[in-house]
């Protein structure tokens, strides 16, 4: 279904047309809204995958769950679908990943701003991230060169780490994991 068709006749969005939406159209579901998200520049794809690679490191070693990159569905409810650019879930977890999407919220997610969804990122995404029950919250702003780690504390995020150009910032999730941001921008 295209999206011309959607916006005429519906004011909120559900699941169900977003996933009518055809694969890989450049969408997330917030708060109801389609919101067009375009492809990310290069310097957001280097961040990520620098990140990424410590991550898979990381993981690779401790062997204690999935990473997964976008684009990739999270679905948080009927009115919240998103596509973080990393996700780390859990071995005790697995289970949420379902044929087509992310059927929960992940233990780990990683948001790498950008000019069309910072906003949303440091805003709205947060705050359903926080009451979905995401446990750990990055956001990584490639214009500052800076990393803040949140972890999520009776449903509230609280900041645990944070750097800003050099020096580096580590995970309460994930023990001993942590990120040189000389490495990361």
């Amino acid at each position: 279904m295209a999206v011309a068709i959607l916006e005429k006749t519906k004011k909120q969005y559900t699941y169900e047309d977003y996933a009518k939406l055809p694969e890989g159209a450049p969408y997330q579901l917030i708060g109801g809204e389609l919101i067009m998200t375009p492809s990310p520049v290069p310097y957001h794809q280097i961040i990520s995958r620098n990140i990424g690679f410590e991550l898979l490191k990381f993981n690779e070693q401790k062997k204690s769950g999935e990473v997964i990159f976008a684009p990739i569905d999270v679905y948080l409810s009927e009115t919240e679908t998103y596509q973080p650019d990393i996700i780390f879930i859990s071995n005790e977890r697995l289970n949420i990943i379902g044929d087509k999407k992310i059927e929960a919220a992940p233990d780990l997610v990683i948001e790498i701003l950008s000019e069309s969804t910072a906003y949303y990122d440091l805003k709205h995404k947060k705050r359903i991230y926080e009451k979905s029950g995401v446990k750990e919250y990055w956001i990584v702003d490639p214009m500052e060169k800076g990393i803040e780690v949140y972890e999520n504390i009776n449903g509230e995020f609280k900041i645990y780490s944070q750097a800003m150009e050099k020096g580096r910032v580590n995970s309460k999730l994930l023990e001993g994991f942590e990120v040189k941001l000389e490495k990361v921008f």
